[in-house]
């Protein structure tokens, strides 16, 4: 039987008059509707707390040093904010609040002591959602702060998350492809327990081809990134390691247009493809195939010179590391008259005559690359015209168009296939009425690790 004793007041009369040692006993102090005060200079043990904190009243505005016990409203309206948790004793708590509604604009960063955890990392903590409030209790070693009132702590591991595009996942990877302009938005920029890159490829719009005996179309500047070492089949060009930092922000995408083909009748140069946009990465568009007697356009990769002789246009133009793509090829010198085929991210457009006598050239090799997580062929040049039945082929990957022509007629000349940024397929004579074939317009991929 367990027995309670209420009492109105404890005096102290003797070393130990107020203690009551009986087992099991229950001491109430007060009554309903009294308050229990300790007298100034005293201190309590063993009451522990009730999962409350004491909210501060003055608002912070720089950075804090974390107190057991209280609450913060944090202000991060003239920028990010560091709290300095205090050291960890089992029980111990508190709590920030979003003062005002700041928190997606300038974050609070949240740092254990030493080594302690958060969530079971010894990484920091970074609230990045507007409005939010979270207490933190220290439970143990093992786990360190754990978030007590709020299910938005989900990511203290430190993975990206973002929107934008299309998105699919494959295995850990999340992708995003544009095949249009948008914009590319992160939420979370992550951290070091996770991941903080950005991989990337950034495809421009392939060049149009160009009329009698004419140069195909170059294909669109080609970059890539890739982890290092790979997480999937890249490109042979692909950048290792060379992935961006994620920050949390909106990135505008821009996807180059597909370059038109050129006019006709008469001798008359494709056009230039778009530029593909995507943060500090650009991709130049591919460029023209040359009509009769002109040098093929400067580009991503460059377009097929002309008949008779005309150089192709220069690639990686302008100049990136690693070459974006590559030139295109030499028209040829007698006649029938043959153009060129335009450059591809990974070769050069090939010159008149090299596929037979008065043969047009095929256009250069692009770049293949499993970045969706299948692999598809990029980048490739378009084939040149002939005034000969030996039209240019098309590039042997990269979906540039075929050249095309053969005494006035448009037979056999493709347009670069949409969204893979190969260059347009040329045409023969001077009598044509349809002209060179439209380029291939780009494409932008973004892959990035959300999980382990």
């Amino acid at each position: 039987m367990t027995s309670k004793i209420k009492v109105d007041n404890i005096n102290k009369v003797s070393d130990d008059s107020n203690i009551i040692k009986k087992c099991g006993t229950t001491i109430t102090l007060g009554a309903s509707g009294d308050s229990i005060a300790l007298a100034s200079g005293a201190s309590q043990t063993g009451f522990g707390r009730t999962g409350t904190v004491d909210w501060q009243t003055t608002i912070k505005t720089s950075t804090i040093t974390a107190v057991n016990g209280e609450g913060y409203f944090v202000n991060t309206t003239a920028g990010g904010i560091t709290a300095n948790l205090p050291a960890g004793v089992v029980g111990a708590i508190v709590s920030f609040k979003d003062y005002a509604q700041t928190f997606d604009t300038n974050a609070l960063t949240i740092s254990a002591d030493g080594s302690e955890k958060i969530e079971g990392q010894t990484f920091d903590l970074i609230l990045n959602t507007e409005g939010i409030a979270v207490t933190l209790v220290y439970g143990d070693a093992t786990k360190g702060w754990q978030a007590v009132n709020s299910n938005e702590i989900k990511n203290v591991a430190g993975y990206v998350e973002a929107s934008g595009g299309t998105e699919t996942t494959s295995g850990d990877y999340k992708i995003h492809t544009f095949t249009g302009p948008g914009t590319f938005t992160v939420s979370n920029a992550g951290n070091a327990a996770g991941s903080t890159k950005l991989d990337y490829m950034v495809v421009a719009g392939g060049g149009g081809g160009g009329n009698w005996a004419s140069g195909g179309g170059g294909g669109g500047g080609f970059r890539e990134s890739v982890p290092s070492p790979a997480a999937w089949t890249a490109s042979p060009i692909a950048n290792p390691g060379g992935a961006l930092t994620a920050s949390v922000q909106d990135y505008p995408i821009q996807v180059g247009g597909a370059g038109a083909g050129s006019g006709g009748p008469g001798a008359q140069n494709g056009v230039k493809g778009g530029n593909s946009i995507f943060s500090t990465i650009t991709s130049a568009g591919g460029g023209y195939g040359a009509g009769y007697n002109v040098i093929g356009g400067p580009g991503g990769s460059g377009g097929g010179g002309g008949h008779p002789n005309k150089a192709g246009g220069a690639g990686d133009d302008p100049d990136v590391t690693p070459n974006q793509g590559f030139p295109g090829g030499l028209g040829n010198t007698g006649g029938p008259g043959a153009g060129a085929g335009g450059g591809g991210a990974t070769e050069v457009g090939q010159d008149g005559d090299r596929s037979g006598p008065f043969g047009a050239g095929r256009g250069g090799a692009g770049a293949t690359s499993s970045i969706t997580a299948s692999p598809v062929g990029y980048a490739g040049g378009g084939g040149g015209g002939s005034d000969n039945a030996n039209m240019g082929g098309a590039s042997p990957c990269g979906s540039g168009g075929q050249g095309g022509g053969a005494n006035n007629s448009p037979r056999g000349a493709t347009a670069g296939a949409t969204n893979t940024g190969g260059g347009g397929g040329a045409t023969g004579g001077p009598t044509n009425p349809t002209g060179g074939s439209n380029g291939g317009s780009g494409i932008v991929v973004i892959r990035y690790k959300f999980q382990n």
